[in-house]
């Protein structure tokens, strides 16, 4: 877009796609990806506006985002069963008191209210947001939450989180020169 003379100053999401020949783009889109955004925010320490008003003066060297050391976020999409396709809509979603009490925060996406009841009311219904001290026990309570929330038909993916902690654990192995047994 530069070369065009049209730069762009602002959030790009990118959907990505990992395939066995490698990345795929999917989509760019100029906004934070949902639920990326649920899972990032949390640990930001940084004021948000100030970031983005940095990135509009074009400062942000003089603003670089700082994050909580002591905290990681995982979030889990709950969808309807038959989504993307056919899924049905109207269904009663129950645990949101629950899933408080537990500290978790519970995004709402396809939801509606009906008859003061929260119903489903799109293919991707909500997302459940674990924050904690580190990543292990922030996808443990994560996955808890889910199992609180719950509609008829509910589906959720239970891989989220595992292949980043390998990584990480991988990472901390290659660092400190140790090997696994």
């Amino acid at each position: 877009m530069r070369k065009e003379g049209i730069p762009y100053i602002g959030v790009l999401y990118a959907g990505l796609m990992l395939t066995k020949d490698g990345p795929k783009v999917l989509e760019f889109n100029c906004r934070f990806g949902d639920p990326e955004c649920q899972v990032i925010l949390p640990v930001l320490k940084s004021d948000l506006y100030e970031v983005m008003q940095a990135i509009i003066d074009k400062k942000l060297s003089n603003c670089i985002p700082v994050w909580f050391e002591d905290r990681a976020a995982v979030t889990v999409v709950m969808a309807s069963e038959g989504y993307p396709g056919n899924y049905a809509k109207g269904l009663e979603i129950t645990g949101f008191s629950q899933a408080k009490e537990q500290g978790l925060e519970v995004f709402h996406a396809g939801t509606t209210l009906k008859d003061g009841k929260v119903v489903t009311s799109g293919g991707r219904v909500l997302t459940v947001t674990a924050i904690k001290k580190d990543l292990t026990s922030a996808l443990e309570h994560a996955n808890k939450g889910v199992e609180i929330i719950r509609f008829k038909g509910a589906i959720y993916r239970k891989d989220i989180g595992y292949r980043a902690i390998a990584f990480l654990k991988q990472s901390r192995y290659l660092f400190e020169g140790k090997t696994e047994n």
